[in-house]
């Protein structure tokens, strides 16, 4: 297979084009494509298609479009549901934007190097991938959001491809296209530095100064801002004098990796208690022989369980078992707005003693680079939050005397050979102890009764008793009976637990946000189930669909932690139930729900009147 997404998006296989539907069939082709491998959410996809008014249908016409595409696209290419949307898999298919960064990247890599022939060939390979303007056949809303950063792509190609052109004397073919694309881009000052330099050195030195202060004068007009260090140089070397024959770029030297020591790490938290069978599995893994270890160990469990408070944990217990340093990076962001695997290279490399212009562009030569750099090296690295294994893939080291530690509320499947360590709620005698642990033993002692009600109040979540107990020690007048009492009040409870930046609402509703609408509303309406423990079956109940489909939604609850599973015979038949605090996080959505239609419907109530 074939795909296209510079110039007119489409697919290819052998030489027979493959039919897509229309501009919706290949916006959601698009996307999926410039994802590269990382799930695009079901509100990402519906945003592409209809922009911020989309039809009533839009979650069966989105299901429409995607099974179509895996039906056109036949075998070799896997379109995959995640739990918030939908991945592609293209295998060993060519994808001609990945071959544009390819060649860029080894053009830059050869121009750096003062390989100018060889930089130029690259470079020249590179855009004649380029045919035209980019998704050209889309619906507007992808083009919008896509178009300035595939413009300001082509632009910097187009700028190294130049430059190559430059160095090796080919200036008079250059002027009629340099000065069309200044022309275009009157405000590029870097495309003008270089129309300059094309003039000057095909002996038009006073049609070079005019351009210098063409460009004054429009920056001045559109911008109020005088030319930039590199426009003014470039003006004062004329003026010097005929110019030396160009000198060949300097090459950057690679940094040494030896003698540079990443410590990435945050802090420890300085009150840990309870998690010793975890810790203690955790610690034998990472301490273990090289050869007899598996290469990641995975953290998993529900929002605010302190999944990474045990990993960060472990990491800095076992820092001497890495002497080669500790790499870090905070994977997760609010409502699905995941960290880049590229933009956490760029981070890692630079913590390994990388200087910016040695840093690749392109994310395959990232990930060759950064892997490179760890060959033979005992070096720990945590990923904290994933969002799934595509965030995860490109950042794992191919080094087994490497560890990774990751943390997820997903379980991970796909990393072969992984170890997975499952992170419940604590215990009674753990969260006491985590309660002690944060604002004395004594004060626990002397409410044991209160105590105990605030840890089965905040469902025994490592994060709720957390809260609870700084908020109680930032509140010394406090008794531990008061806090349990205003606790008591679910319409006010995750209020209260929330403190800073710890805040079990915003951490929960973070998982809500990552479900499709279906998985919404589902859990809204089981949430007003007035049962502890319910089967599998009421999920196709409440939201009025089939079995199978209501297994599939629960499934999906499931593997987001909202619900837990209680009883299983093998997948046939199952009970779910609530946390307590995911519960009460719940009936809030679902009373929000109820006011936002009440509202809605007054509001057409007073237009029909």
């Amino acid at each position: 297979m074939e795909f296209r997404v510079l110039g007119p998006v489409g697919a290819r296989r052998g030489d027979a084009e493959v039919a897509l539907d229309g501009a919706k069939q290949r916006t959601v082709l698009a996307a999926l494509l410039l994802a590269e491998g990382r799930t695009v959410t079901d509100t990402r996809l519906c945003e592409l298609l209809w922009g911020e008014r989309p039809p009533a249908t839009f979650a069966a016409q989105l299901y429409n479009y995607v099974s179509r595409l895996r039906k056109y696209l036949g075998a070799g290419v896997d379109i995959v549901r995640q739990w918030s949307g939908y991945q592609i898999r293209i295998g060993t298919s060519r994808f001609d934007l990945d071959e544009f960064e390819r060649l860029a990247e080894a053009g830059r890599e050869s121009l750096r190097g003062g390989r100018h022939a060889e930089a130029a060939e690259r470079l020249h390979a590179a855009m004649s991938l380029w045919p035209g303007p980019a998704l050209s056949n889309v619906t507007e809303h992808l083009a919008v959001a896509e178009s300035h950063r595939m413009a300001e792509l082509r632009m910097s190609v187009l700028e190294s491809r130049i430059e190559a052109d430059l160095l090796l004397g080919r200036y008079v073919p250059l002027v009629p296209e340099v000065t069309q694309l200044v022309a275009e881009h009157p405000l590029h000052e870097g495309l003008r530095g270089q129309l300059m330099t094309v003039l000057v050195r095909s002996d038009r030195q006073a049609d070079a100064l005019a351009t210098y202060h063409e460009g004054r004068r429009v920056l001045a007009d559109e911008l109020g801002v005088d030319p930039g260090p590199l426009l003014a140089e470039a003006y004062r070397s004329i003026l010097a004098g005929p110019p030396a024959p160009a000198p060949a770029p300097a090459v950057v030297a690679e940094p040494s990796w030896h003698g540079v020591r990443p410590a990435m790490l945050p802090p420890g938290v300085g009150d840990f208690a309870g998690r010793e069978e975890e810790l203690n599995g955790l610690l034998r893994v990472l301490t273990a022989a090289p050869a007899a270890r598996p290469p990641v160990a995975v953290v998993t469990g529900m929002a605010g369980a302190g999944k990474s408070t045990l990993a960060l944990h472990a990491a800095h217990l076992t820092r001497a078992a890495f002497p080669d340093g500790q790499l870090y990076a905070d994977l997760g962001r609010a409502r699905g707005n995941a960290v880049e695997p590229y933009d956490v290279l760029g981070w890692f490399l630079r913590s390994l003693g990388h200087v910016e212009p040695a840093i690749p562009k392109g994310l395959d030569e990232r990930v060759r680079l950064y892997r490179s750099q760890l060959a033979g090296r005992r070096l720990l690295v945590m990923l904290d939050g994933t969002a799934d294994y595509a965030q995860v893939a490109p950042l794992l080291p191919g080094d087994p005397g490497c560890q990774v530690i990751v943390t997820s509320r997903l379980r991970m499947p796909e990393l072969a050979g992984a170890t997975s360590l499952e992170v419940g709620t604590l215990d009674r005698e753990q969260a006491l102890a985590l309660l002690g642990r944060i604002i004395g033993a004594g004060r626990v002692a002397g409410e044991t009764e209160a105590a105990t009600r605030i840890i089965e109040l905040c469902g025994r979540l490592s994060l709720g008793v957390r809260v609870a107990g700084s908020r109680l020690l930032a509140r010394p007048h406090w008794s531990l009976g008061y806090l349990a009492d205003r606790l008591a009040d679910e319409r006010y409870r995750l209020d209260e637990l929330r403190l800073g930046s710890m805040d079990v609402r915003e951490r929960l509703d973070s998982s809500y946000h990552q479900l499709a609408d279906l998985g919404q509303l589902a859990l809204r309406r089981l949430a007003l189930l007035r049962t502890p423990a319910f089967p599998s079956w009421c999920t196709a109940e409440v939201l009025g669909i089939s079995r199978d489909a209501g297994e599939e939604v629960g499934e999906n609850l499931v593997d987001a932690r909202l619900l837990e599973i209680v009883e299983s015979d093998g997948g046939r038949r199952q009970r779910f139930r609530f946390h307590d605090l995911v519960r009460v996080f719940a009936r809030e959505k679902a009373d929000q729900a109820d006011r936002t239609l009440v509202a809605g419907a007054g509001a057409l109530s007073a237009v029909g009147n």
